[in-house]
């Protein structure tokens, strides 16, 4: 039986859904990365030296990308075996909650060392949710396209930017109606109490969402999904999971170094942390653009040029970056961080969607999809911590940027080894581990 086309209604409805579910889930966890990067050293590590309180703080922010893997292994279990839709609306639920009591934290003058514990505790719920959330959330726009996949499964991960877009503006306007001592002391928890509004507009949004068409016809056939479906993987597709996960490697540090390392960075060269924040929020809004841009040319590309691309571009910039940080220039900060974050990296992210999707097969793509992705996003929570640890011991940034441009290079080495994708069919049979 073949999967049934979609009505034109059903696939906006699950881009719209994917979409909007994406923004709610990456502003409660970008909201924490810029949180982590300019609040949390001064809240919760206040006794330890500034550069070690920052470190601490961006080790909170690493455990949460730890979790992802987690979770995407939790959800992509039961995923694949219960359907797309149930999952994504469990992963919300717990996104909310746990950003919600990250606004209603004590800090540690009120509860001591139990403070920080709570808060990394808080952040693991956070990691296992969004580590469920992105592949359900791909495959409910990707299995519902019967053409121009990329281009609708770009959406969600148009989602991740335009949550950070949200969650920099949103903290902005709380820190420029306040004093700096006012928001350290109390401020910078309306952002995180907000997710409460955000949370019952997402569920309501995707309580209107089918299941997809194309996990409903493996159930119609009678078609078991497979029993376990992380050994599914493990087994008949170890060689695609391994380049899936050096594929995406340099995408999350490069989204990390732009969104949480550069931050911190360019507040200690001495730009002020409101100049800062509206950088990144202008390289945000033009990263939305460039997701769905480079996704649409890689529907009529292929996936890998696209992604080379930006790989290479990726790579050349990172030696540009912290130079023109360093010049102090508001003008060349902007430049800076929107031809990383709203150009190159875009080219490299973009596709990302499209391209996990298609490697895996329909009884384990949810485990696949997200165990790769979020093996790979590993990066991303690794990355500033050891950055600033790198910086703090060097006093240069010039390492950071060969380490970058580096991991680029094995990117582009995995995209080439890897099949094409972009002409695949989700509804064929079942693959094998031939490739």
């Amino acid at each position: 039986m073949t999967a049934p086309g979609p009505t034109t209604p059903q696939l906006r409805r699950a881009a719209l859904s994917s979409y909007l579910g994406s923004v709610i889930e990456y502003y409660d966890f970008l909201l924490y990365a810029t949180a982590a990067a300019l609040v949390f050293g001064p809240v919760f590590f206040a006794g330890l030296d500034p550069l070690v309180g920052t470190i601490a703080s961006l080790g909170t922010l690493a455990t949460g990308y730890l979790a992802r893997p987690l979770g995407g292994i939790l959800f992509g279990h039961f995923g694949d075996r219960l359907g797309r839709k149930k999952m994504l609306v469990t992963t919300m639920t717990l996104m909310g909650v746990a950003s919600i009591l990250i606004g209603l934290l004590p800090t540690p003058a009120q509860i001591g060392a139990l403070a920080p514990v709570l808060l990394v505790v808080l952040r693991i719920a956070q990691g296992i949710a969004v580590g469920g959330e992105w592949g359900g959330a791909v495959l409910l726009s990707a299995e519902h396209a019967t053409s121009r996949r990329g281009l609708w499964a770009s959406f969600t991960n148009a989602g991740a930017p335009s949550g950070g877009v949200l969650s920099t503006v949103v903290l902005a306007v709380t820190a420029a109606a306040m004093t700096e001592e006012q928001f350290l002391a109390w401020g910078w928890r309306i952002p995180f109490l907000l997710s409460a509004v955000l949370l019952a507009l997402g569920l309501f949004v995707r309580s209107r969402v089918e299941e997809t068409p194309v996990f409903r016809a493996v159930v119609a056939d009678d078609a078991a999904p497979a029993p376990f479906p992380l050994v599914d993987v493990l087994r008949n597709h170890p060689r695609v999971l391994a380049l899936s996960v050096g594929i995406g490697f340099a995408a999350f540090v490069v989204q990390a170094t732009i969104t949480t390392f550069s931050l911190s960075y360019a507040v200690e060269a001495g730009i002020p942390r409101s100049t800062v924040l509206n950088a990144l929020t202008a390289s945000s809004v033009a990263a939305v653009v460039g997701i769905v841009a480079w996704s649409a040319l890689s529907d009529r590309l292929g996936r890998r040029p696209v992604m080379i691309g930006g790989a290479l571009a990726c790579a050349a910039w990172a030696f540009a970056l912290f130079p023109l940080i360093d010049s102090g220039s508001t003008a060349l900060l902007v430049v800076a961080v929107v031809v990383a974050q709203g150009i190159a990296h875009p080219a490299l992210y973009g596709p990302l969607a499209a391209l996990y999707t298609e490697l895996f097969a329909t009884r384990s793509r949810y485990t696949g999809a997200s165990l790769g992705y979020q093996l790979a996003g590993t990066g991303a929570g690794f990355a500033p911590l050891v950055f600033a640890a790198l910086y703090g011991a060097t006093g240069s940034a010039l390492v950071i940027s060969v380490i970058i441009a580096a991991l680029c290079l094995l990117t582009v080495v995995c995209l080439v080894l890897a099949p094409e994708t972009s002409r695949r069919s989700l509804s064929e049979p079942e693959r094998t581990a031939a490739y």
